[in-house]
């Protein structure tokens, strides 16, 4: 410190008077931030790009549309969030259309139709879940019974719930393939 700085220094405590500083030059300009300092992180990410490969083919997308292309992927695989995301970006999109003063088109309307209706049983039995029922052959060839391990998983999710009637043991008796074999649940009159 020179001997200017001690002249504005209180003898009692050693401290600068109020509006005196112990720096000569003052206190040092601020400097004009580089461009990338001034945007936020996102805004940097979201410019780089990025190579993705699709069915063996590689393309070059943005990191918002690759972050796009995974959200639905993950919404066509079935995950809740990535559908929710999806439906606010279709319902987004619909809102700027209407507001610029385009036309929406109608969504097309798809109707699945069974073309035989034992298409479900055929399903059980390919799946393990049901049998043919070898006993009702020559009257209902089609007829299938339930496997006693599906019929069981049933049973065991019935938590909480009101005793089983006989007339609802008479219906799992009578469409399951060995009936003896299941543990009933409590309560329950066999």
């Amino acid at each position: 410190m020179n001997d200017s700085s001690e002249h504005y220094r209180s003898a009692r405590t050693g401290r600068f008077q109020k509006g005196h500083s112990g720096n000569p030059k003052g206190r040092p300009r601020k400097q004009s931030a580089p461009r990338d300092a001034t945007r936020s992180a996102f805004e940097i990410v979201f410019e780089k790009r990025v190579t993705v490969t699709q069915g063996g083919v590689d393309r070059e997308l943005s990191v918002e549309e690759a972050l796009q292309l995974r959200i639905y992927q993950d919404a066509l695989a079935g995950k809740r969030r990535a559908l929710r995301t999806v439906l606010k970006m279709i319902a987004k999109r619909d809102k700027a259309i209407a507001d610029s003063g385009q036309r929406i088109l109608p969504s097309p309307t798809v109707k699945f139709e069974s073309a035989k209706a034992r298409n479900a049983d055929a399903a059980m039995c390919l799946l393990g879940i049901a049998a043919p029922d070898k006993s009702r052959e020559e009257h209902n060839p089609d007829a299938v019974l339930l496997e006693p391990w599906a019929v069981q998983a049933a049973l065991s999710r019935r938590r909480g719930r009101k005793a089983l009637t006989p007339k609802d043991v008479g219906e799992i008796k009578r469409c399951t393939r060995a009936p003896e074999t299941l543990r009933w649940p409590r309560g329950t009159k066999t």
